[in-house]
């Protein structure tokens, strides 16, 4: 059944109690209604989920495409001719202006000026980060700042930081909210050394707990002198990012997670003030003004072309701003709308569920409300004992109802670990003298029951049929034992 904002249902309805709490959900949030036409624009642009009966609560893992994206792009391709934009032939000519044109727009999208910020195109965040922690002028004196909520790509930079003699510093999170914590993050700021580099890292958004961490950090770190990473990843799908506001020094993003389609396109947002940093340790096609054999030498392109390796993903560029168009067309301010609206409803239906014996049925990691928070709700299930339920037992129940949610840490340990109770000793000891180890392995070591957290998150189609039908699945947890689920396959993890 399709839920509309409209006085009556798009279909006649076939649930009571689904209906009942749809009204009574949109006269405890009004504000839902300003997104009708949302529900329009999954019925037409995104039917496929409806047709193949699919809940799907994983946004923060990608985004959904529009069906009019996929028309837009193919179009584009059918009736033109592209070729390599590194010429000056008419084919590559074509493709150097759609190139442009997609990073003029997302200069536009995120209302970073041109004259302040380069945009360089990525295959990912990841591929962003890599190029910060890479060229970044760490040394013996300078310190790399970042918060035990990161996504793995921003810890890896530390691994750079470390190679280069620089001091590594994380600022621990506040259970159970998990924000910074706030003094200890302005004792790391006062680490800053005048005479070295400093970077401070950290996401606008948990990828892990969906707690938003202050934007007011920039500015204040800056003025201590640090240079400012901030993750955006996860922020920018539902959340207005204005670069004229806020001034870190470098931003990453995966576009899919704001638009679903194309996957393999990534930018890095630089102050252009700041580039003059940035040291590359090798070169690639693409990179190059020119290069030399016999004089083992090069020159870098300037501008962002410097740091682009080899070919850009030049034909999936052209749906970077298709895909950043239909986000403006809707308005991410009608999408944060929706998307916090319906987290606040999810939010109290499972912090309400109780076993007959009154013990809770979930617990939910970061905030208990919608108050400095994204629409991510990481929480693990118990049984009437409080013993745990598995995270994966969970995820495979939800399979077989064809409800997509995210089982694991999510690439989040510092977040995972606060939120999980496991000691700094037990960490060390669990990956002790070992350069590998699989999902397996590492189920094998740690206690796997407390290996991660169950992850639903909510995007710009999302319903309220979505996260009721969600309701209804985490209901059926209510007074099951752990041995109960002893049968449930998990599916393997690679």
């Amino acid at each position: 059944m399709v839920l509309s904002n409209t006085s009556a249902p798009t279909r006649p309805a076939t649930d009571d109690s689904l209906r009942a709490a749809y009204d009574a959900f949109r006269k405890a949030y009004p504000a839902f209604d300003s997104t009708a036409d949302l529900d329009e624009l999954r019925a037409r642009d995104y039917s496929r989920l409806d047709k193949a009966g699919q809940i799907y609560l994983d946004f923060t893992g990608g985004g959904l495409y529009a069906e009019s994206q996929l028309s837009a792009h193919f179009d584009l391709l059918k009736h033109n001719v592209f070729g390599n934009p590194h010429s000056t032939n008419p084919t590559s000519q074509a493709m150097t202006r759609l190139v442009e044109s997609a990073r003029q727009y997302v200069h536009q999208y995120f209302n970073a000026s041109p004259d302040e910020y380069e945009v360089i195109f990525t295959q990912n965040a990841t591929g962003a980060l890599k190029i910060v922690g890479e060229s970044y002028p760490f040394g013996p004196g300078s310190n790399y700042l970042l918060s035990f909520d990161n996504h793995n790509s921003v810890n890896g930079i530390r691994e750079f930081a470390h190679a280069r003699g620089a001091t590594v510093t994380y600022v621990p999170l506040v259970p159970p909210d998990l924000h910074l914590d706030v003094d200890k993050l302005r004792a790391g700021f006062d680490l800053v050394n005048p005479a070295a580099h400093n970077l401070f890292a950290y996401p606008a958004q948990s990828n892990f707990s969906g707690a938003q961490h202050s934007l007011d950090w920039i500015a204040e770190a800056k003025a201590k002198g640090w240079d400012v990473l901030l993750d955006a990843a996860a922020f920018a799908p539902t959340n207005r990012l204005d670069l004229s506001l806020v001034k870190p020094d470098f931003v990453d993003f995966s576009f899919y997670k704001i638009f679903g389609y194309p996957t393999g396109v990534g930018a890095l947002i630089v102050r252009k003030e700041i580039v003059h940093k940035l040291h590359r340790p090798w070169y690639a096609g693409g990179t190059v003004a020119c290069a030399s054999v016999q004089g083992e030498s090069h020159l870098l392109t300037p501008g962002p072309s410097g740091f682009e390796d080899g070919t850009v993903n030049y034909l999936s560029l052209p749906a970077v701003e298709i895909g950043l168009r239909h986000i403006e067309k809707i308005g991410i301010e009608k999408i944060h709308t929706r998307v916090m609206t319906l987290s606040a409803w999810l939010i109290d239906q499972l912090l309400s569920l109780r076993h007959s014996n009154g013990k809770p049925v979930l617990r939910l990691y970061g905030p208990a409300g919608i108050e400095n928070r994204g629409a991510t709700i990481e929480a693990n299930y118990y049984d009437p004992d409080e013993k745990l339920i598995e995270c994966h037992i969970v995820e495979s129940l939800a399979n077989a109802e064809n409800i997509s949610l995210r089982a694991g840490c999510h690439c989040n340990p510092g977040a995972s670990e606060i939120s999980l109770g496991f000691t700094e000793q037990e960490m060390v000891e669990c990956l002790r003298d070992k350069e590998r180890m699989s999902y397996e392995q590492f189920m094998e070591v740690v206690d796997s029951k407390k290996a991660g957290g169950v992850r639903a998150s909510l995007g710009l189609v999302s319903t309220f049929e979505d996260v009721y039908r969600y309701v209804q699945f985490a209901r059926s947890f209510v007074d099951k034992s752990v041995g109960s689920f002893r049968s449930v396959h998990v599916a393997a993890r690679h």
